[in-house]
């Protein structure tokens, strides 16, 4: 049975040139200082059993799964190395040759990433659930009884990381279909009042699974600065999952058929842009087109995906938005780059371009700002122990800025974040999306 790395074009192997330039910003690599936990250690691992040198072995697998994924050495690496494609075929063979074996770990696998976020309307019981058990009590009353000890040891240390799931989700406070009014569209297009403005532009916003369980009021505000900028905004309801967590977790199979079904839910010719606001499936949705690369029926179709998909803060800037003129903000702000927007998506300049255009809004620069926070998708579930320090580095870098608001641009991260906040008592006030920030303006000019 040929393994997945020996199907790779090998010209991605040998693509890189050891030069070391990933170490530095490797933060796995940073807490051990081993060669094996960092990039090039890896590649040379992954090379190795594609010349039959070594055999997949569990030692293999779990390096793989000690990766953050965060693909800062692809922003440092000279060679131009493709190391995310890498990463997901090793994973993918890992899981493929079963070298992990734990029956603990093939439960929640097959729970989480085969069944509940595979389904959408399911993803959403369970999030009912979860905001049932908070606002009713019983997640206090638990706490306060100490209770959570009575758990098995992995949900009790999973406990105090549960999102604080919203009373409504995204499909509840979006219709399918919003225009921009009236006045909007007259303030772009300068046509007499008693004709109808035609939308310059007509773009679909994808709602994500945790952004839509945890952060919905997101998704409200980047429909709410599209409109403000004269966008016809579609949103399908009960979206299915992007398919991210499947790919970065060796599922590559489910991941292309969750590919297939939002494809063909937001086909992709029907829209002049496909909005992202999370950069972790952002950084995913982007690359459909080589994730579909061999698939005749929806190859052509992923390439035009990928060509139009923009996050949130790059089609804002491409598109020259207009800069909102009422004072919303009176608060210092900082940024944390989360890695798959920067490093994933190249998307750096433009949330604090975004920022910088909300009156009010001082930036200071986080120390570190690129660093992971220690999340990476279910890193922080799977690997608590280095996503702890991580986090720790980085709660101590935003305090270093000064700033009473952390903007973020991907749940994951806003979340690590968030639980950072609530270990200790602290004078930062929020964590927001800076399109947040941006719809508050916005929404300062109507009052």
């Amino acid at each position: 049975m040929q393994n997945l790395l020996k199907s790779l074009d090998y010209s991605v192997l040998q693509q890189c040139m050891h030069c070391g330039m990933c170490l530095p910003v490797c933060p796995t690599y940073a807490e051990t200082k081993e060669e094996r936990h960092g990039p090039r250690g890896r590649i040379s691992l992954m090379r190795a059993i594609a010349d039959g040198e070594l055999e997949v072995t569990r030692a293999f697998g779990d390096e793989m799964y000690y990766c953050l994924g965060c693909l800062a050495c692809t922003s440092a690496c000279p060679a131009g190395v493709n190391y995310a494609e890498l990463f997901e075929t090793a994973r993918a063979e890992v899981e493929r040759r079963h070298v992990i074996k734990s029956t603990q770990r093939d439960f929640w696998r097959w729970s989480v990433v085969k069944v509940l976020f595979t389904r959408p309307r399911l993803l959403r019981l369970a999030g009912r659930g979860l905001w049932l058990w908070r606002v009713t009590g019983m997640q206090a009353l638990t706490r306060a009884l100490r209770l959570t000890y009575l758990l098995p040891r992995r949900l009790r240390e999973l406990e105090p990381q549960a999102p604080r799931v919203g009373a409504k989700f995204s499909h509840q406070l979006i219709k399918p279909v919003e225009t921009p009014s009236k006045k909007v569209a007259r303030t772009f297009l300068s046509v007499p009042p008693s004709q109808t403005a035609v939308p310059f532009r007509r773009v679909a916003v994808l709602t994500g699974c945790v952004q839509d369980l945890a952060f919905p009021e997101i998704n409200r505000a980047t429909v709410d600065v599209l409109l403000a900028n004269n966008c016809e905004v579609h949103t399908p309801p009960v979206q299915p999952c992007c398919g991210s967590l499947h790919a970065h977790n060796g599922d590559l199979e489910s991941a292309r058929t969750l590919a297939r079904r939002l494809i063909d839910m937001i086909p992709p010719e029907s829209f002049d842009a496909i909005i992202s606001n999370a950069g972790g499936c952002g950084s995913h949705l982007r690359h459909y087109d080589h994730l579909l690369r061999d698939d005749p029926a929806y190859a052509a179709r992923a390439v035009e995906w990928s060509r139009k998909l923009r996050d949130i803060s790059e089609y804002l800037v491409e598109i020259d938005f207009r800069k909102p003129e009422a004072r919303a903000v009176t608060q210092t702000v900082t940024y944390h780059e989360s890695c798959h927007l920067c490093h994933g998506q190249k998307v750096s300049a433009q949330p604090r371009a975004v920022l910088r255009a909300i009156p009010g809004v001082e930036l200071h620069e986080c120390p570190e700002a690129t660093w992971c926070c220690g999340s990476a998708g279910i890193y922080n579930i799977t690997q608590p122990v280095t996503a702890g320090r991580l986090q720790d580095r980085k709660m101590a870098n935003l305090r270093r800025a000064h700033a009473g608001i952390i903007t973020t641009a991907n749940p994951g991260c806003h979340l690590q974040i968030q639980n950072g906040l609530r270990a200790e008592k602290d004078t930062i006030t929020e964590v927001a999306h800076p399109v947040v920030l941006l719809a508050r303006a916005y929404a300062a000019e109507r009052k």
